[in-house]
Order: C-alpha cells, then structure tokens, then sequence
C-alpha cells in the first residue's frame, strides 16, 4: 500500500482537475449555447462529446501515473485505433454529419425558427428550421412536409435567410 501511496494520490489530484474542467467546460459550453439561443438537447449533445473527449485523456494521463510503459501504450492505442479507423471508415457519414454538427453548434448563424433557402441544384429547399440535431436538420416546407437534411451537406451549401424567427411571425399573424 505505501508502495501506491504516490500514484494513489496523483490519481485523486488528476481526477479531480479533470472534473474541474469538465464543470467549467459545461459552464461555458450552456452560457454559449444560451446567449446564441441554441436548443436544450444540441446543448447537451456536445457536453457528452467534451466529456467523452476528457475521459479519454484521463485515461491516458492515469496511464502515465501507473507509469505503465510507452510501448505498451503505443500497442493499444494503436490496436484500438485501427479498430475505431476500421469501423468510422464504414461508418464515415454518420460521422462526418456529428463532426458538421459540432461546428455549427458555435458557428451556424441560423437558429430554430430560421426561414432559410438551401440553393442546391438537384433539390432546392426552402424551409423553416424546426429542430437542429446531431444529424441532420428537421425542416418544415410551406407545404407541411417535413423534411431531414443532412449536417455535413448544409455546410456544403450556400444557405440565405429568407425570415428570422418565421415560426413566432407566423402565429403573431394567426
């Protein structure tokens, strides 16, 4: 036990700065998330991705606490990697749509409730912003229709806003 005693403590003093940061990382990511008037759930979503960006690095830095060797490191790391590799190949869509996703959460400078104009050639799309998720947009045609329209190409597309918070103008005229 007093052999572990430093590590043991050293482990205690890593967590407990990582929690630190994780708190203030949500702090800062809901006071953005509220002055951009950004939904509830995309706020949650991308604490879930700080905090499972952080464990990773806890983890990594309670392997060097352990002092377990570089190699041994290396090996994992990189067996887990060609794994993760393997499969986001397979996979690359979704994850291109959840990185889209990331960045317009502190970039997109349309909100819900945004009438916008998608200029796509092969579908052009004008709608109001019904919901804004990890994947993809929930848009509203004139029509009623709903329509879903991946992150990864709204990013791709010249987008114009028709009419800002079109949803509160329509039920003032109703």
């Amino acid at each position: 036990m007093a052999t572990y005693k430093t590590q043991i403590i050293a482990t205690i003093i890593a967590l407990a700065i990582f929690l630190i940061i994780r708190m203030i990382i949500r702090m800062l990511v809901i006071k953005l998330g509220k002055s951009n008037g950004i939904n509830v759930a995309r706020i949650r979503l991308i604490n879930r991705y700080t905090t499972v960006t952080l464990f990773f690095l806890f983890v990594l830095v309670e392997s060097f606490i352990l002092q377990i060797k570089t190699s041994d490191i290396a090996l994992v790391f990189s067996s887990v990697f060609a794994v993760i590799g393997v499969a986001l190949f397979a996979i690359w869509s979704i994850l291109s749509n959840v990185t889209s996703g990331v960045i317009m959460f502190f970039s997109f400078p349309f909100k819900v409730g945004d009438k916008i104009a998608i200029h796509d050639k092969d579908f052009p799309v004008e709608a109001i912003i019904e919901d804004i998720r990890a994947f993809q947009l929930h848009l509203r045609l004139d029509n009623g229709d709903l329509v879903t329209y991946p992150n990864n190409l709204i990013l791709q597309k010249a987008v114009t806003l028709v009419q800002k918070n079109a949803i509160e103008d329509d039920s003032k005229k109703a």
